[in-house]
């Protein structure tokens, strides 16, 4: 009698188990930075449990203060390994020679805002557009990279000259004192857009929207060194009119959301090599006015403490 109850207890918490690994059990979950247009409300936040079905907290984290137009678009984050969370973003269509920059330590509370003006060297720099921030662990510092247009200062094809963009890069340990810019990326046509992805030791892909017309679609590049040079640029996997990619990994492949603005859908693809590429948009779920953000895995009691502070 003990016996079968004991191989009952047994079963069942193995099915418990099983149930755990395919819901929200794990103490791994996801969060979203996201906007909502016209970008004036501030920053917004998704969580997720599978990093597939996405829910909006339903509120904003950070109302933009700094920059021309004071926008808050693009939102990226990264969390640091002393668990402070850095956040940037662009904060003016044009006429800004920077970014929005602040911190956290909890995803509520934030410290004063800044205006990192990376361009100010270049006084005919038109913009600095969606800034996205990543942590190198190979070196312990902060990446950050964004695509700015300074006319006649590239061969345009047939983009005007204020729309040929670049990809530039600075890097910091501190927040307080920065490398100088630096060209980043010039693939030999307009890009913006771009992120970086590390696959394991000396072994980088970049994740970029080639701008240029008619094609304004997703490619990929792949690197040694978290700033390059990153080369063998692919043909695109993604419709055109697609832009803003972030990618997870989830298991042993990754997942790259971006914004298919042509078929007025957030799509998602998934790959185990960044050489071919599913189309996985109907097994996910974004709310409805989400807008391009970065995607990072944190522990499971930050949401909850962030769902506690929305109630």
């Amino acid at each position: 009698m003990l016996k079968a109850k004991y191989i009952s207890t047994l079963r069942l918490a193995i099915i418990g188990l099983a149930l755990c690994g395919l819901t929200s059990c794990s103490k791994q979950a996801y969060i979203f930075t996201s906007f909502h247009e016209p970008a004036n409300e501030g920053l917004r936040l998704l969580y997720s449990y599978d990093a597939y079905h996405w829910t909006d907290l339903n509120k904003t984290f950070l109302k933009p203060e700094v920059g021309t137009q004071k926008v808050l678009r693009d939102p990226s984050m990264v969390q640091g390994p002393d668990g402070t969370f850095h956040l940037v973003w662009t904060c003016s269509w044009k006429g800004d020679k920077g970014f929005g920059y602040a911190s956290s330590k909890d995803l509520i509370h934030w410290s004063k805002q800044q205006f990192i003006e990376v361009m100010k060297d270049e006084p005919k720099t038109v913009n600095v557009w969606a800034p996205e921030i990543f942590y190198d662990d190979e070196k312990k510092e902060y990446v950050i990279i964004w695509a700015s247009t300074i006319p006649f200062r590239f061969d345009k094809g047939i983009e005007e000259e204020e729309n040929n963009h670049r990809m530039y890069s600075i890097t910091t340990k501190d927040f307080v004192s920065f490398s100088q810019p630096k060209l980043f990326l010039d693939p030999g046509f307009s890009v913006i857009d771009a992120v970086i992805v590390k696959r394991k030791p000396s072994d980088y892909v970049l994740v970029l929207k080639d701008n240029t017309r008619p094609n304004r679609n997703l490619k990929v590049a792949f690197a040694k060194d978290a700033l390059g040079p990153y080369e063998n640029v692919s043909e695109t996997f993604s419709p055109k009119l697609t832009e803003g990619p972030t990618v997870v990994k989830v298991g042993k492949e990754w997942l790259i959301y971006f914004d298919a603005y042509g078929q007025k859908v957030y799509s998602a693809y998934k790959t185990a090599d960044f050489k071919t590429f599913k189309d996985v948009t109907s097994e996910v779920s974004v709310p409805e006015g989400h807008k391009h953000g970065t995607i990072i895995k944190v522990k499971r009691k930050v949401i909850e403490e962030l769902k506690k502070n929305g109630n």
